[in-house]
């Protein structure tokens, strides 16, 4: 049986004699300290939702999961994982469902308001939760909006590619040991997806104490899955990954009358998806268990050797001194006709030099991308990162939390040159106090509201039911939150003497200035751009998940990820929604922080690391067992 033990975050610390006792006793932490989050994600993975919350939103999510069968997708994964990783996987759910009996006398809230009892767990249950946290992660938002942006506009839909709504990104950076106080390499980084309450992450520690079978990790784990999956601390060796921003889903025309092939899955009657992981019948929980037991960058580079998609950029430290940079997932090869003829083999991967650094945040990272995607983040993030290692040798872990926090907007550089002299007094950095930052906020709202009203979008903007893919997929298709995301690109045009879409961009930007009434300006950036997690229960007006809306520093493009839409809302839906310092020379003097806590149940951790990550402040990292409280089991 595993030993349970806190520190003062909440965070589970458990101890076991086994790996089987480890996931069990995970399993049971998770389903006490996230119940209904637990629930939730199993009522998403097996197409449950509008049974219990009902709405239009609720069967669309449940009808989309169910054309991209998630549930025999996760089932095909189960029986393809090895005997040991298919007793991990139901030695977790056995804790899950123990779990959840433990809490079955307890008030949760949101059960309690719905009146419902969570269902049982199967082996296979973790793997559709987390295929169901990603089956909108990938291409399919962005090959409908190619399509539509296309037909309408031709080549120049490119003007309009960027990082989509639904993209999900990260930062993630490393230095070697010649570039810090210590002598020992430093990564740090921050994945930024939808702001949740309960959080998609749980902090954890997992230490098993087996002689034959020790390993002692900390990190990060998706809600729902045994093990520490995409940024972990092993004492030894470190890793963290972004998104690769890769082409590992495709839309198909197909016969409405026809039966598809094993991998194709019908998203409407004449379209349908492809999938690697549909394809494959494998998620890659073949990584999970080697990872755990992951003593240096080769052994994390091989236990990614498994890894099916997300397709990620990873980046791994040692305590040697190795850095390395690796692309981790499979990646099809397609023909001229768009047929899928087979895998890149030989992954991308670069060994960092000890006095050197590796920077990863989405974006295109050379011609070797090519083979990889087809459209991925703007560099600025990248470039500022870089920016903010150039020319140091002496970091620390405080150095790589304030790169965190660092709110400059660079493509507010670009995008004012539209208005010379308008915004003078605004130096680029959306701090939530800033003035300046709240005005060139709302102006360029107004210049995204001018923009989306002219003509040559009228057929993007009311596309016809043929592009109507329902309301889970709508955002995909928002004209104004993709004019919001490619202003950068228009101007830059513009600016260099090509009027995007003949449109006179520098005349409009002018007359945008005039849309801004004083007395209606925000005073301050944070006054509108406030950090917003979204609960599964929001739309239900009687329900209050209990989580503050605080004003919070940062943007779209800027490091300090705080997502926004201009003209849509200024408030961050999306951001980082983790940030960590790993350390290897000392796990304890890196750090880690959530938006909000470590547990979903009101009182009991669940908001107590939200100011912290307001304020850019990591929580420490406590290994000490003599500094925990032992919890009983």
């Amino acid at each position: 049986m595993a030993r349970l033990f806190r520190d003062a975050y909440g965070v589970p610390h458990l101890r076991a004699s086994s790996v089987l006792d480890l996931a069990q006793g995970q399993g049971a932490v998770t389903a006490r300290d996230r119940t209904w989050q637990m629930e939730w994600l199993r009522l998403r993975a097996t197409s449950g939702t509008a049974a219990v919350v009902g709405g239009e939103l609720a069967e669309a999510w449940d009808d989309y999961a169910r054309r991209m069968q998630v549930i025999n997708t996760a089932r095909r994964a189960f029986a393809s994982c090895s005997e040991e990783t298919r007793a991990f996987l139901t030695s977790y759910a056995d804790g899950v469902n123990a779990g959840l009996a433990a809490t079955a006398a307890e008030q949760i809230p949101e059960l309690d308001h719905l009146g419902h009892v969570p269902g049982e767990w199967e082996p296979w249950t973790p793997l559709a939760t987390f295929l169901a946290q990603h089956v909108l992660f990938g291409n399919v938002g962005a090959r409908l909006w190619d399509r539509l942006a296309t037909e309408v506009l031709g080549d120049d839909a490119r003007l309009l590619s960027h990082e989509g709504p639904h993209s999900s990104g990260s930062n993630a950076w490393a230095v070697g040991g010649a570039r810090t106080a210590s002598g020992f390499p430093l990564i740090g980084g921050d994945p930024h997806r939808n702001l949740e309450q309960p959080g998609v992450y749980q902090q954890v520690r997992l230490a098993c104490e087996d002689p034959d079978d020790a390993f002692d990790v900390v990190g990060f784990s998706f809600v729902g899955v045994p093990g520490v999956q995409h940024f972990a601390h092993a004492g030894d060796v470190a890793w963290a990954i972004t998104n690769a921003a890769a082409d590992y889903q495709d839309l198909v025309d197909v016969d409405p009358d026809a039966t598809l092939p094993e991998g194709l899955l019908r998203l409407a009657p004449d379209l349908a998806v492809r999938t690697t992981s549909s394809v494959l019948g494998d998620l890659g929980f073949e990584a999970l268990l080697p990872l755990l037991r992951a003593h240096c960058v080769d052994d994390v580079d091989r236990a990614f050797a498994h890894w099916v998609e997300p397709v990620n950029n990873l980046v791994i430290a040692d305590r040697s001194g190795a850095v390395r940079y690796r692309l981790a997932g499979r990646v099809p090869l397609r023909a001229a006709d768009g047929s899928w003829t087979g895998w890149l083999e030989d992954p991308n991967r670069v060994d960092v030099a000890p006095d050197g650094a590796v920077v990863t945040a989405n974006e295109r990272r050379g011609p070797e991308s090519d083979l990889v995607g087809s459209a991925f983040a703007p560099a600025f993030r990248a470039e500022r990162i870089k920016e903010l290692l150039a020319g140091r040798g002496d970091f620390a872990p405080a150095d790589f939390a304030a790169i965190h926090n660092d709110a400059l907007l660079p493509s507010a550089a670009i995008v004012t040159r539209l208005v010379p002299g308008a915004f003078d007094d605004f130096d680029g950095v959306m701090d939530a106090d800033s003035a300046p930052a709240a005005r060139y906020a709302a102006w360029r709202s107004a210049v995204v509201r001018r923009l989306a009203a002219e003509p040559v979008f009228a057929a993007i903007a009311d596309p016809g039911p043929q592009h109507d893919h329902g309301p889970l997929l709508a955002p995909s298709l928002d004209l104004v939150a993709r004019i919001g995301l490619a202003l950068p690109t228009l101007a830059l045009e513009a600016l260099a003497g090509r009027p995007p879409y003949g449109i006179d961009l520098h005349a409009l930007a002018r007359s945008a200035l005039g849309d801004l009434a004083p007395g209606d300006l925000p005073a301050t950036w944070g006054e509108t751009h406030v950090a917003q997690p979204v609960h599964a229960l929001a739309a239900d007006d009687t329900f209050d998940p209990g989580i503050a809306f605080l004003p919070v520093s940062g943007d779209q493009d800027a490091v300090r990820t705080m997502g926004s839409y201009p003209a849509i809302s200024d408030a961050a839906t999306r951001g980082a929604v983790a940030r960590y310092v790993w350390d290897l020379a000392d796990r304890t003097a890196g750090g880690w922080v959530v938006p909000t806590g470590a547990s979903g149940r009101p009182g009991r951790h669940h908001d107590d690391q939200l100011r912290p990550w307001i304020a850019g402040r990591l929580v420490p990292i406590v290994t000490d067992w003599e500094r925990l409280r032992a919890v009983e089991s």
